[in-house]
């Protein structure tokens, strides 16, 4: 049985140049696809077996069935050979060259005799060792925009969607920096979309889309160490939302930017931010957004050493939250559970100990155990961050030992995760674990943890 792309195919590549196909492409039309491909003579068998789906599903999929999930987007386009870049899934070097070459062939900007004899050239001056990197001529690939569909309907606003889901399930999972590239180059090709046509609650649609995927490329930005792109990239998830009137989403863009300044450690910044959300967060009618204003208004105050104040938003974020209707939430507030609001609590508090340890150190222990015991593999960079805050303050609370048991357990939690973030949030830890150099384990520890932040 002969493969897509393989000797004997029906199927070259260069199909996938052809306008009808790229169009279809570009739309992320998988249905309209697999057609063209039944056209030129690819069985539904060929189709199953390059993409590894049933051919029950590859038949549904002719019928009409969409295709959004990005995974399985991904799979058939490197199944079939596609350059992911002309999905709008990616952007690699792969999909630039293969872009590049099209573009050149249908522009033709110099001869190919001439392009070949050059790169004859190059490459036996490359073979024959000569030193010739640096060079006024270029041979890295030639940028080129993947061309969006002339017009858009909700279906591609849900691949977004979906696109943006699954970036940030691995953002959760591992850490900006195991998606941060990715969601930028989706995003290079998502923002295209705006000079198509569409009605008018597509185009709504589309604004809060751009606005969620912006937030999500601000905080892997963030996550990764950038805060410039990742100020830019708020900013711009600002505009959409407020384009598209969705108040719930303007409360998610300044959490997070006030999340920012929390980070850098500039509470009265993040104060200004996390009230201005306040306001979005009220007009959205959702308690739950309410809540998670409320939790970080108190991270905040405890910066500023306000107990008074702390025990003031904790208190309104446990009312907020015991009122709200999670399954009405909008998406981007739905991870705050009850484990997050034990966090937010021992968060609070973690920042009052630094004041006053003896008063507050038990209590973000508390808190944080609470919140720890439930983190799965899917919050792993967050469980970093609980447990480190957990060590930190057993430290705090006399309890070395089981400081240096959980503090190792942080670490090791923070080798599957790749964040900037992570290193940051165990510098607590270092410092306490180097009050404790007396204790031959809280010297290991404080060296292990040294050595983890300068890696």
């Amino acid at each position: 049985m002969n493969i897509i792309g393989s000797s004997g195919s029906p199927v070259t590549p260069d199909v996938w140049n052809d306008r009808e196909m790229r169009d279809a492409l570009a739309r992320r039309d998988v249905s309209e696809i697999y057609k063209q491909l039944r056209r030129r003579g690819v069985s539904q068998r060929q189709i199953a077996a390059s993409t590894g789906q049933s051919q029950s599903e590859v038949s549904e999929i002719l019928k009409g069935r969409q295709v959004m999930a990005y995974d399985v987007l991904a799979r058939i386009a490197d199944g079939l050979g596609i350059p992911r870049g002309y999905m709008g899934l990616a952007y690699d070097g792969a999909t630039a060259m293969r872009v590049a070459s099209a573009t050149n062939a249908l522009e033709a900007e110099e001869d190919e005799s001439v392009k070949r004899r050059k790169f004859l050239s190059h490459a036996a001056q490359v073979t024959m060792g000569a030193a010739v990197f640096g060079e006024a001529t270029s041979w890295l690939p030639a940028n080129a925009q993947t061309p969006a569909p002339a017009r858009i309907g909700m279906t591609d606003v849900q691949q977004i969607q979906a696109a943006t889901k699954a970036l940030r399930d691995l953002d959760y999972r591992y850490g900006g920096g195991t998606c941060r590239d990715a969601v930028v180059a989706q995003l290079s090709w998502a923002q295209q979309l705006l000079d198509s046509t569409s009605t008018d609650l597509v185009r709504k649609q589309l604004f809060v889309a751009l606005a969620d995927m912006h937030s999500l490329a601000g905080w892997t930005s963030f996550d990764v160490g950038l805060l410039d792109p990742a100020r830019g990239h708020f900013g711009k998830a600002l505009e959409f939302a407020k384009q598209a009137d969705d108040h719930g989403l303007l409360a998610s863009v300044l959490y997070r930017m006030g999340r920012v300044y929390l980070h850098h450690q500039e509470p009265n910044e993040a104060l200004k931010l996390f009230q201005l959300g306040q306001i979005a967060a009220q007009e959205s009618g959702s308690a739950l957004t309410v809540a998670v204003l409320c939790a970080n208004e108190a991270w905040a105050y405890g910066m500023l050493n306000r107990p008074d104040q702390v025990q003031k938003m904790v208190g309104r974020t446990k009312d907020e939250f015991a009122r709200a209707q999670a399954s009405e939430a909008p998406d981007w507030v739905r991870f705050f559970n009850e484990n997050d609001l034990h966090g937010m609590i021992g968060s609070a508090h973690d920042a009052l100990a630094v004041f006053d340890p003896r008063k507050h150190a038990s209590i973000a222990v508390a808190e944080t155990i609470k919140c720890n015991e439930a983190y799965g593999a899917d919050m792993q960079r967050t469980h970093v961050f609980g447990l480190s805050l957990q060590a930190t303050n057993h430290f705090r609370a006399g309890d070395v030992q089981e400081g240096i048991k959980v503090g190792r357990r942080a670490l090791q939690h923070g080798e599957r995760v790749k964040s900037a973030r992570v290193s940051d949030r165990l510098k607590p830890l270092e410092l306490e674990a180097a009050k404790h150099r007396a204790n031959s384990d809280a010297r290991d520890l404080f060296e292990e943890v040294r050595q983890f932040r300068q890696a």
